[in-house]
């Protein structure tokens, strides 16, 4: 298993550049989080990561393969996104079904697992979250970080390369927060890749092995997330920081 690494990525909407050449490199095993204002390019980075956008230039390989975006099959773009799952801000889950059906629609429809062997390793999932007793529930059963946190076993059940977390607390109440951090501090622990485009500055400063600035499309600073938060080398970076006291973040 490999890890990710996009090399000169463009995208336009319209009129409106959003991303201006990209380059970055993610190893197996990384915890990157992606910081930045709002419509920086954060969130369009990570979903050309896995052609929920098409970026109109540059590489992305995930394991060993790589895509020329600019003439990408379907079939690469399929066999690529197998290999990510992603979590998004607000969950996305079938509302129709169960948390356990959730978690094992992909395992029967993409994976072809067996209905039992699904079912399976969806307890052994949602248990690892701390949803042993929701196997039942809808999701309007559901607390809005406990969604999420089925959205991450779902994520989970597909083994995939990476995990991609497009701000996964941003549409959660205050007092959830913790509880879906500290299932991707676990995740983190147990060597899973991760990119997470968050505002939660203690998440990444505590759990991210590398930090990403990004400003107007362009990665203006990386590094240790040390380096990052108490010694940033850009200025962009420094006015962006100086509205966060990481002490007043949630402690996970």
């Amino acid at each position: 298993m490999g890890g990710v690494k996009v090399h000169n990525i463009h995208k336009t909407f319209g009129k409106n550049k959003v991303l201006h050449g990209i380059d970055l490199d993610v190893e197996h095993g990384d915890v990157v989080a992606v910081i930045g204002p709002s419509g920086s390019g954060k969130t369009t980075l990570l979903r050309c990561i896995n052609f929920l956008e098409h970026a109109d230039k540059g590489l992305i390989t995930v394991g060993e393969q790589t895509v020329n975006t600019e003439k990408a099959s379907k079939k690469e773009i399929l066999a690529l996104r197998r290999k990510t799952a992603m979590v998004f801000q607000l969950y996305n889950l079938f509302n129709k079904k169960t948390a356990l059906e959730n978690v094992t629609e992909g395992l029967i429809a993409v994976q072809k697992v067996s209905k039992k062997e699904a079912e399976a390793k969806a307890r052994e999932l949602l248990d690892s979250v701390g949803l042993q007793s929701k196997y039942g529930a809808y999701g309007s059963q559901l607390s809005g970080g406990q969604q999420q946190r089925v959205a991450i076993a779902r994520a989970m059940a597909l083994d995939p390369e990476v995990i991609l977390f497009d701000e996964p607390t941003s549409a959660l109440d205050p007092e959830l927060v913790g509880e879906v951090l500290s299932v991707m501090r676990r995740l983190a622990k147990g060597g899973q890749t991760m990119i997470v485009v968050t505002h939660e500055m203690s998440f990444a400063y505590e759990i991210a092995n590398k930090v990403v600035f990004i400003d107007q499309g362009l990665i203006v600073e990386e590094g240790d997330p040390r380096d990052v938060f108490l010694t940033p080398k850009d200025e962009r970076t420094k006015q962006f920081l100086a509205r966060f006291n990481l002490s007043s973040q949630y402690s996970i």
